[in-house]
């Protein structure tokens, strides 16, 4: 397990709920439902949106795979919605913490319906934690859980956006590989088209794992590099990772890893079927999501509508990682594409 960390504010009965097992979707529940107004308290900007004006809503679905899906929904309260914005979150995050505190309600606020699930085996939906056996089943959970919103007789005449970071912008990118004509555009915030050479083991190293795979799929024997100190250029921001606390800290599971790994070499070789209006903001910085193929998505997509933007300095994290002044920024720029991609006329 991921060395226990001691968080300010934080009591022996507390520490004991986090330190449990976070394996099942019932610890992570438990731990969650113990830290969150002490999570929602931490200094970080995101963590000081407004929710005035706002109507939250979080639910459990059952899907048809059987597993039971967290999913929240964050709306404007005075009006109807310019768009609808469904966020694919990254392999460290959950829709719970960043999202929850400060994306989706900045999004929300400025006239967008914003809508975020936890993949299975994540945050707080169920399944065995971080354990990805098929990135195209995931990628399907995710587009059956979304087109359920979409198909409500509220939201069906609205523009609908795909919003990825990271992990995230792969699976927005396969699910619209997957359904060509299904939406009006994405976001993608670094998206994991390629992992930071850095990030992957060396070729010998990933042919034993190959191997091992395929007798322990689910063992975290996959040697990382601290995620946090390789996505956060801001310290401060970084320390604050660990209240994040149903997030997934230890080793990647073998199975997992080489989905991620195949499924980046997929993405890489199918970049020209891109053809979607599309946003692609990347730090020049990271070094856990290669921007050079952020570049190649950008010059190969077959999109007529698409926009890059490489921020100098930056790192992966745009939108948690970096300076205040930067991630403002950052949120400049989405909500300025998002405006002239939305020409909601239905309200």
């Amino acid at each position: 397990m991921a060395k226990a960390v001691r968080l300010k504010g934080v009591d022996e009965e507390l520490q004991k709920i986090l330190d449990a097992n976070m394996d099942e979707a019932p610890a992570r529940r438990r731990a969650w439902e113990a830290f969150k107004n002490i999570q929602l308290g931490i200094d970080h900007i995101l963590f000081k949106t407004p929710t005035d004006g706002l109507k939250m809503q979080e639910s459990y679905e059952v899907n048809s795979r059987g597993l039971q899906i967290f999913s929240k929904r964050w709306l404007p309260d005075t009006s109807c919605p310019k768009a609808m914005v469904f966020v694919c979150h990254g392999y460290g995050d959950t829709c719970t913490f960043f999202i929850e505190a400060g994306i989706a309600r900045k999004l929300a606020s400025w006239g967008y319906g914003v809508f975020a699930m936890d993949y299975p085996g994540f945050g707080l939906s169920e399944g065995l934690h971080c354990y990805i056996p098929s990135f195209d089943t995931l990628v399907d959970d995710v587009i059956e859980q979304y087109s359920k919103v979409k198909e409500n007789p509220d939201f069906q005449t609205l523009p609908s956006f795909l919003f990825g970071e990271s992990m995230g912008g792969a699976v927005a990118l396969k699910m619209h590989l997957k359904q060509p004509n299904a939406w009006s555009g994405a976001c993608l915030v670094a998206p994991m088209c390629k992992i930071g050479d850095d990030l992957v083991p060396p070729w010998i190293v990933k042919q034993i794992l190959i191997g091992v795979a395929n007798i322990l799929p689910k063992q975290k024997l996959v040697p990382q590099k601290d995620l946090a100190e390789a996505a956060f250029s801001d310290i401060k921001k970084r320390e604050l990772t660990a209240y994040n606390v149903i997030a997934y800290k230890d080793k990647p599971r073998l199975r997992t890893a080489l989905e991620l790994l195949r499924t980046t070499d997929e993405i890489e070789q199918n970049l020209e079927k891109v053809s979607l209006p599309i946003l692609i903001l990347h730090g020049e910085n990271d070094v856990v999501t290669d921007p050079s193929v952020s570049k190649a998505l950008y010059e190969k997509a077959s999109s007529s509508d698409k926009q890059i933007i490489i921020y100098k300095d930056a790192g992966h994290s745009l939108l948690e990682g970096e300076p205040d002044d930067m991630i403002l920024r950052v949120f400049s720029d989405i909500i300025s594409w998002l405006d002239e991609h939305s020409n909601n006329t239905s309200c």
